[in-house]
């Protein structure tokens, strides 16, 4: 596998188009040298709520798209849902608006130096991130499976940007509005073997990302994780952001999702015990039991 990430930059960016899509926002900005340098994977950091706001801390978004040429410059894609106060002023911000971008953030998807097949999965406005990796491994000549879920129709995103860029769709909803009832897991193992997968991707809730590497697992293929955790920083300082990851020595360490990751691979992800810090985790302190 190859790639790793470039250092980022601080730019004054500016609202280029908001649009709704299903239950999310599709924000596009212009951000000149981010564009550039961003590869499939990685983050921005916005700043929200304007010069005279109390919110201090930036909201990180995976990138979607970007693009460096045309008549507005290098511009980067995001999608969001409107969660909290930061993400609704986002969404209100109209065309021209000044937004404050620190990109591009984190470890990028390792991309394979050679052909393989590579089945990507997606939850909700999570999945945003794969479509940037699918153009990147069909430039490797790869095949690209996608399997795509969410709770319903409105909040699945991408499958139409799917169906145009993969050999093979699935689509999963929870409540049976679109494809398959269920879950992607439900319909992974089936397309996996159809498609003879050699390489998981996946990004989207952390319950799903542990039962895609469970899958992916039994069948002996490993996986790469995007997960999302709660950045406040962005630049590793912070360490809100820290789960347990067992390295190729056996050891697990606290790491800070936002420069260690936010893609890991997914069998190295201690997944039931995120959000504690394991007794044998290196650093850790000593309990001493009376």
């Amino acid at each position: 596998m190859t790639d790793g990430p470039n250092r980022p930059v601080q730019v004054r960016g500016e609202v280029l188009s908001t649009r709704r899509v299903g239950a999310y926002y599709h924000l596009s900005l212009v951000a000149p040298g981010i564009a550039d340098t961003t590869r499939p994977g990685q983050f921005v950091a916005l700043a929200v709520g304007g010069p005279d706001t109390g919110l201090v801390l930036r909201r990180a978004f995976s990138i979607y798209k970007v693009s460096s040429r045309g008549v507005y410059g290098g511009t980067v894609e995001i999608i969001f849902a409107v969660r909290g106060a930061g993400t609704a002023w986002l969404a209100r911000q109209p065309q021209h608006a000044p937004v404050d971008v620190v990109g591009p953030l984190g470890k990028p998807f390792a991309l394979p130096r050679e052909k393989v097949s590579a089945t990507l999965v997606g939850g909700g406005y999570g999945s945003a991130p794969l479509f940037g990796l699918a153009e990147a491994l069909h430039a490797r000549s790869c095949r690209v499976d996608f399997v795509l879920g969410a709770g319903s129709q409105d909040r699945l995103f991408g499958a139409l940007d799917a169906k145009r860029m993969a050999s093979t769709v699935a689509i999963t909803t929870d409540d049976g509005s679109a494809g398959l009832l269920g879950r992607v897991t439900d319909a992974l193992p089936r397309v996996m073997e159809r498609a003879g997968t050699e390489v998981v991707y996946a990004c989207g809730p952390m319950a799903m990302l542990q039962a895609v590497t469970e899958v992916a697992s039994s069948l002996g293929v490993p996986t790469q994780c995007a997960v999302e955790e709660s950045m406040a920083c962005g630049i590793g300082v912070c360490m809100t952001c820290v789960l347990p990851v067992r390295g190729e020595d056996g050891v697990t360490r606290m790491l800070r999702s936002c420069v260690d990751g936010p893609v890991f691979r997914g069998e190295q992800v201690r997944w039931d015990d995120v959000g504690t810090v394991p007794d044998d985790t290196y650093g850790a302190p000593v309990v001493t039991r009376t």
